[in-house]
């Protein structure tokens, strides 16, 4: 169970609790007995939802047809950003009709350091039903990045390409 969060700066603020359920379904008989003997295989579900199929990335002997956690990652922040990105637009008044982003995560590991993300790049392209507030809308992507909770968790660069 995790602690009860108490300190002076989180008393007044409201929290929110995710819970998932992972499993490991790569089990091919002799568990991990060798590092080459089992599948990276493993399910990710919620109450209620979908399950989604996930594995390593294949450079780490992972299934390449199923979901690895760094692709995992980088949704989360390119879906964080456009939720609060149309949020936005809502508010002003900009009807977007289309959003499409082709995000780019740039990990790197090895040396004595393990894997980290060092940068994210979003290449978000929109449709408006107003193209005279177009610019504005751009202006909008800034406002998103500021909100977005999962790039201000990120301990690395996050750039909105237009």
């Amino acid at each position: 169970m995790p602690a009860k969060i108490t300190c002076d700066y989180f008393r007044n603020m409201r929290t929110h609790e995710y819970q998932l359920q992972i499993v490991w379904t790569g089990n091919n008989g002799t568990g991990t007995s060798d590092y080459t003997q089992y599948r990276r295989d493993h399910e990710i579900s919620a109450k209620g939802k979908t399950t989604l199929y996930g594995s390593a990335d294949p450079a780490f002997r992972g299934d390449p047809g199923k979901y690895n956690p760094e692709e995992l990652f980088l949704s989360s922040i390119s879906t964080c950003h456009m939720l609060w990105f149309l949020h936005l637009c809502s508010d002003a008044g900009i009807v977007v009709m289309s959003y499409e982003d082709n995000p780019i995560g740039y990990m790197i590991e090895g040396g004595t350091e393990a894997g980290r993300f060092i940068k994210v790049e979003l290449h978000p392209v929109i449709s408006i039903t107003d193209q005279a507030r177009l610019q504005e809308a751009h202006q909008l992507h800034f406002a998103a990045s500021e909100k977005c909770f999962i790039r201000n968790s990120c301990n690395f660069p996050i750039e909105c390409v237009l």
